[in-house]
């Protein structure tokens, strides 16, 4: 966590124009910026490696599968404002050291280093981030360039994009306690497409994961709750008891699964099944949620098979208590893979 004076003094090449950045004794350059989003910025960058002896950051890395062939790497950078952010930041990468899985995006290093804006300012944080790159763009980038050619996914890959996402969703489950993730949703699903095969999906950002299961005993809770959800959970992909929490229950990680039946519409149809309500006067996104109201859009000729709708609706109870959990959605999707694959 601590802070590298090598990280500090690169930091001003870089803002000096000089373009390199380093995360603690390992130089990159930034090649483009990928996107942005609140605080943060996501880079393209190559490693600097001025000895050819040293392997560099891979030395650092768990699994040899993440070093990269060409030493591109995408780097997220946070700009931390006050000592609750920093917090955060702390927590994001405590929580993405736990898992270790393929459909799970890897943090392969970081640095969080102090930097100080002018003289007579105080000091504040910037975070360094830095992850395996996927150049073919989000499941939301992917749906949506779809979408606008009336293209859609086949059965066999919907299925398989969606089983890769199960298995790295069941690694976070697994944990004693279990974490949910949170925030399922296409724009945090990051694709690599292959001729031979379906696209690689890789789920991402752990920024708003954390231990699953809470017991509500007051009115105050829920509304903490609630409010917490509003802030860290993406509302078309929200579940319905953090809309709505009741003053005694039990929340679980099945609120991952409510976010995972809306991707997996998703994947089919490019958004959100209550998506709908936004666009309509009068409509609203809580109601349609909390009442599980799904709309079926004319989809692919042919269309998705009703054992796909079937699968939707199933993991779209509003009730989370009877909601079915991770196993028993990879039994299932396994059954649909055998059936509709070929």
């Amino acid at each position: 966590m601590g802070c590298s004076f090598s990280g500090l003094n690169a930091l001003y090449d870089a803002v000096n124009g000089g373009g390199d950045v380093w995360i603690n004794e390992n130089r990159f350059r930034i090649v483009r910026q990928l996107g942005e989003g609140g605080f943060a910025y996501v880079f393209l960058v190559k490693e600097v490696i001025s000895d050819p002896s040293n392997p560099g950051v891979s030395k650092k890395f768990k699994d040899s599968s993440h070093i990269s062939d060409d030493g591109t790497y995408a780097m997220k950078k946070v700009l931390i404002q006050n000592s609750e952010q920093l917090e955060l930041v702390k927590e994001e990468i405590r929580v993405s050291s736990l898992f270790t899985h393929p459909n799970l995006l890897p943090l392969l290093d970081h640095a969080i280093i102090a930097v100080k804006a002018g003289p007579d300012q105080s000091w504040k944080h910037e975070a360094y981030l830095l992850f395996p790159v996927h150049l073919d763009g989000t499941l939301l980038d992917n749906t949506t360039a779809m979408k606008a050619k009336k293209e859609f996914f086949s059965t066999s890959d919907v299925l398989q994009i969606f089983r890769q996402l199960c298995a790295g969703l069941k690694h976070m489950h697994s944990f004693d306690p279990p974490y949910a993730h949170n925030d399922v949703k296409p724009g945090n699903v990051l694709l690599t497409h292959s001729k031979e095969q379906a696209p690689l999906a890789v789920l991402m950002d752990f920024g708003s994961t954390r231990p699953a299961r809470k017991q509500i005993h007051s009115r105050q809770e829920a509304l903490q709750l609630q409010e917490w959800a509003a802030e860290h959970v993406s509302a078309p992909f929200r579940a319905p008891e953090l809309w709505d929490c009741p003053s005694q229950c039990d929340i679980d990680e099945r609120t991952d699964i409510w976010s995972l039946g809306c991707t997996l519409y998703a994947i089919m149809y490019g958004v959100s099944p209550f998506e709908y309500a936004l666009g309509e006067s009068g409509g609203s996104l809580q109601l349609a949620i909390v009442n599980a109201q799904i709309k079926w859009p004319a989809g692919p000729k042919p269309p998705y098979p009703e054992a796909l709708h079937q699968f939707v609706t199933w993991m779209l109870q509003p009730q989370g208590t009877v909601r079915p959990r991770i196993d028993d959605i990879i039994i299932h999707v396994d059954k649909l893979i055998s059936k509709f694959s070929h």
